[in-house]
């Protein structure tokens, strides 16, 4: 394996009444080192800012207020830097800071900086260890949790396999804290409803994310062509064992039609700026005949856009079916929408073009 992402939960790096596990994190350390020196690159993305600066505050619970959420990640994030430095530099490693926000995925240039910048840190042997950056970040631009830092992470850098180290063994049919005997599922050929269900709800005290968020962001990265483990990062030695092919946890099967790296970006990094409502044959036709949306089958707009904004396309009901960057502004599409492709110039006084989002620019839902 060439390159991989490892996720680390809150919970596998620290405890809200100790603090970092320092000693945890010096054998994931000497993990990764190994994996570096048989020739993969390795990107770490990182929980736990928030968590280590809770015990620095004083605090006995995770704070709800976002200013304190972003106090505590300014004084933990440095105590987390140091420990990496630390467990990675007993084995001759060297990491690399990296602390990035939605804004940084969704905008074009940022997202192709961001990955210059992770991909020229692994060519000269270091290990990035990127976390969402909270001490900045604010509701409105949160990754929510970092299971879905980790599978955009894994898309920008497009790795070979996503290992999320959790504090469980993998997904289950039951939830192990209620049923001991749970079984767990070994392997996912496909994340249907069902299994959506199956990963519940609520996570730890420490971290954001639970199961589901897990099995959300798996969806993602596997949709590139990227396998995904879930493993129990408790348990010293089991990612080494998952690289040397050995079954742990619950393994996602990576999609056999893989989405290219625009429209993977289309889907899961550009930030809508509104929709555009369809007629049935629109719908039909996007979807069922893969053709370009055309201004004749909207029926109304949401929102402000411009041209090259990203937006949704959703049925009378308010599904949301696809999503595309626009070839027109959400004001030129009022003035064309239900009408023939030659009549756009007549209307608007100019024609850039045919459709209201093009093909190569639309990812169906």
């Amino acid at each position: 394996m060439k390159r991989l992402v490892v996720k680390i939960g809150s919970n596998i790096l620290a405890d809200e009444k100790e603090g970092l596990n320092t000693k945890r994190i010096s054998w994931i350390a000497c993990d990764i080192a190994e994996l570096q020196r048989a020739g993969c690159d390795v990107v770490i993305v990182s929980s736990g800012a928030i968590a280590a600066g809770m015990r620095k505050l004083g605090l006995g619970e995770k704070p709800k207020d976002i200013k304190l959420k972003q106090a505590a990640a300014a004084v933990g994030q440095s105590s987390l830097m140091w420990a990496y430095e630390k467990g990675f530099g007993d084995y001759g490693a060297k990491v690399a800071q990296v602390l990035l926000t939605r804004d940084d995925f969704s905008d074009r240039k940022r997202y192709i900086n961001s990955k210059n910048t992770l991909l020229t840190l692994l060519a000269y042997g270091i290990i990035p260890v990127v976390n969402e950056n909270d001490t900045v970040a604010t509701d409105e631009i949160k990754f929510g949790d970092n299971d879905s830092l980790a599978a955009l992470v894994a898309i920008l850098v497009e790795a070979e396999r996503l290992i999320i180290l959790s504090d469980v063994d993998g997904l289950y049919r039951e939830d192990p804290r209620v049923n001991a005997g749970a079984e767990l599922i070994r392997q996912v050929e496909e994340i249907t409803p069902c299994i959506e269900g199956l990963a519940g709800g609520a996570g730890s005290s420490v971290g954001t994310g639970g199961m589901y968020s897990k099995v959300l962001a798996a969806k993602r990265a596997i949709s590139h062509g990227i396998g995904v483990n879930i493993v129990n990062g408790r348990r010293k030695g089991l990612l080494l064992s998952v690289i040397k092919g050995r079954q742990q946890g619950t393994f996602f099967k990576p999609a056999k039609n893989r989405l290219s790296h625009r429209k993977g970006w289309i889907a899961y990094s550009s930030r809508p700026k509104g929709s555009v409502v369809l007629d049935s044959g629109a719908v039909k036709a996007i979807t069922e005949m893969c053709r370009s949306l055309l201004p004749s089958g909207v029926v109304s707009v949401e929102g402000e856009f411009e041209l090259g904004d990203s937006v949704y396309c959703v049925d009378s009901a308010g599904k949301r079916i696809a999503k595309g960057l626009t070839n027109y502004s959400s004001s030129d599409i009022k003035k064309i929408m239900g009408r023939k492709t030659s009549e756009i110039e007549k209307i608007l006084g100019y024609k850039y073009s045919d459709e209201a989002i093009n093909r190569d620019n639309l990812v169906i839902l």
